[in-house]
C-alpha cells in the first residue's frame, strides 16, 4: 500500500513552536522517504484547505506542534473532507491538549497526577494577584511547577522554589497562553514514555530519563546542545520500570489516544509514578524523546511511521 500512497506531513503554522515543528516535519518526511513512502512536507497556511480539497493526499501525518496540530481543530477539518491521518481523533486530541482536562480524566480513572489548579489570566488580574497566589502556596506548597494549560516545547514553563518566585513565573507563563496550570512539584526522575499502537494494542518504548542542567526541562533545555542529558533506557529499578509502563499504557487508554503519543511522568523516590501530561504530537527533532525511545527499542522511525500511515489508510476504508 505504501508505495502508492502520497502522504502529506503538516508542519510549521503560526504557533510559538513553529521552528521546532518545521524541524520535526523535515525529520518525519525524510524518515518516510527512506521507507519508500512518497512524503511531502507542507506548511500550514491559508491555501491548505483549498489544496487539500483540490488534490487530497492519501493520508496526513502531523508534525504540527501547538494549537491547530494538537487541539483537534484541524483533525475535525480532515474528518469533514474525508482525509485519514495518523494519531488520535479530534475529540481525544482536544482532551489531551488541554492539560487540566486531561489531568481530571486521569485522576477520575485512578491514575496518580500531581495536585493542581488552573488559573485564567482574567482571574489572576480581576481577583487580586497577591492574595490569590498566597492561597495557592498555602494549598499546594512549594516547590511548584507553572506551565501554560495548552502548549508544549517547554515554553512558559518554570519551577518555583519559593513563594516570592511565583508572580514572575505566572507572568512568564501568561506570555504563552491565557490559562496557567500550577501544580505541586514532586521531586524525582523526569521520565518520558513513548506509547505506540500499530494494531495489536498499545505498547511502550523504553522510558527516556531527562536530566536538564537547570531546574526545568524548558525550551532551552530541550533544544540547546549540551543543555540536557538523556538516559535511554531510564535508570529505574525493574519493578519501577514495570509500573511506569503500566501507568503510561493506562493513561494512553484513558485519554482515548491512538497510534502514538508520549506520556510525560515524574517518578518520585517513594510512591507511584505521576502522570504530568500526554503529548498529542510528540516532537521528532534530533533532540526529541520519542525518536530516542524508538531507536532504543530497535525500530526504524521511518518504518514505524509508514506502518502507522498504512493503518490510518486502512482505518478510513
Amino acid at each position: 500500500m505504501r508505495q502508492d500512497a502520497r502522504v502529506l506531513v503538516l508542519a510549521g503554522g503560526l504557533s510559538y513552536e513553529r521552528e521546532v515543528s518545521l524541524r520535526s516535519g523535515r525529520r518525519v518526511a525524510d524518515a518516510l522517504s527512506r521507507a519508500n513512502v512518497h512524503a511531502e512536507l507542507r506548511d500550514v497556511d491559508t491555501n491548505l484547505l483549498p489544496d487539500l480539497i483540490a488534490d487530497p493526499p492519501d493520508a496526513v501525518v502531523f508534525a504540527l506542534h501547538g494549537g491547530n496540530g494538537e487541539d483537534g481543530s484541524l483533525r475535525s477539518v480532515l474528518d469533514l473532507i474525508g482525509i485519514p491521518y495518523v494519531g488520535p481523533d479530534a475529540d481525544a486530541a482536544r482532551r489531551a491538549w488541554d492539560k487540566p482536562t486531561a489531568k481530571a480524566l486521569l485522576r477520575d480513572a485512578g491514575l496518580p497526577t500531581p495536585e493542581w489548579i488552573a488559573l485564567p489570566r482574567e482571574t489572576f488580574s480581576d481577583l487580586g494577584a497577591a492574595k490569590l497566589l498566597d492561597r495557592i502556596v498555602d494549598k499546594l506548597g512549594v516547590p511548584l511547577a507553572v506551565k501554560p494549560a495548552r502548549g508544549g516545547s517547554g515554553l512558559g514553563v518554570a519551577v518555583v522554589r519559593t513563594a516570592e518566585e511565583l508572580p514572575a513565573a505566572m507572568i512568564g507563563c501568561f506570555a504563552y497562553g491565557d490559562v496557567a496550570l500550577v501544580e505541586a512539584f514532586a521531586p524525582g526522575k523526569d521520565i518520558a514514555v513513548g506509547v505506540v499502537d500499530t494494531g495489536d494494542g498499545p505498547r511502550v518504548f523504553p522510558a527516556v530519563e531527562i536530566e536538564p542542567s537547570g531546574d526545568a526541562y524548558d525550551f532551552a533545555a530541550r533544544y540547546n546542545p549540551g543543555a540536557s542529558t538523556w538516559h535511554v533506557p531510564a535508570r529505574l529499578a525493574p519493578r519501577v520500570s514495570e509500573d511506569v509502563a503500566a501507568v503510561a499504557t493506562a493513561a494512553f487508554r484513558t485519554l482515548g489516544l491512538r497510534d502514538l503519543s508520549r506520556i510525560d511522568m515524574m517518578v518520585p523516590q517513594a510512591g507511584p509514578p505521576l502522570v504530568l501530561e500526554a503529548k498529542v504530537v510528540p516532537g521528532m527533532t534530533e533532540t526529541s524523546l520519542l525518536p530516542m525511545a524508538c531507536e532504543a527499542a530497535g525500530h526504524d522511525l521511518g518504518e514505524l511511521m509508514a506502518g502507522l500511515v498504512d493503518r490510518a489508510i486502512a482505518r478510513a476504508k
